[in-house]
């Protein structure tokens, strides 16, 4: 493992040591929710980058979508998941850098997951590549990226972004399905709910 991702590693297993998740809600996130509830296909394969303690995993699996997989880059949620749900496949927990991940899906969630990336330059480009290579031909990223101003603050997350921002990024590799303001965020949320097709 390189240093800069065994920095990475250590520093997301020191803020689940410390219970330092603010992002963690609890449960699956509305607007996931509702989406989820609308897919029909459950033979879909599903993918959940940096995904915590994956109550949206959680949610799927239990609904019948047997082929989700679970990615983060430290162990503890990935425990506490499997803790939590005995029957969830072993194989479909995955500790890895999403960079490095190689697999294909169907569907890649995004959810709390682009903002923890410090805006530095180059990052966020390599995450829009990254979700690309990660889909098969027509695939599609789904989910939540915050609506939140992007500061100079490069050490507090979450880091945010206007539509145009993430656009920006996103555009060179995606088709556009949606990209809106989220009307059913949680309280205290200000959200884009975006589908985006691999071009």
């Amino acid at each position: 493992m390189k240093n800069e991702d065994l920095e990475t590693k250590n520093y997301w297993t020191q803020r689940y040591k410390e219970d330092k998740t603010g992002w963690d809600i609890g449960y699956p996130s509305t607007p996931l929710k509702v989406y989820f509830d609308q897919l029909e296909n459950k033979e879909l394969k599903i993918l959940i980058p940096g995904a915590g303690n994956a109550y949206e995993a959680e949610y799927l699996f239990n609904n019948g979508f047997k082929n989700v997989f679970i990615l983060d880059i430290s162990e503890i949620p990935l425990v506490a998941f499997k803790k939590r749900n005995p029957d969830f496949p072993e194989t479909q927990l995955i500790q890895a850098d999403f960079f490095t991940h190689n697999k294909t899906y169907d569907l890649i969630i995004e959810q709390t997951f682009f903002c923890s990336f410090p805006p530095i330059e180059g990052t966020r480009k390599a995450y829009a590549k990254q979700m690309s290579k990660l889909l098969n031909t027509n695939g599609k990223l789904a989910g939540l990226w915050f609506d939140i101003p992007l500061t100079d603050d490069f050490v507090k997350r979450p880091f945010g972004g206007d539509k145009a921002l993430y656009l920006s990024y996103l555009e060179p590799y995606f088709k556009i399905k949606t990209f809106e303001t989220c009307y059913n965020s949680i309280s205290n949320r200000k959200e884009f709910f975006g589908i985006f097709v691999k071009q």
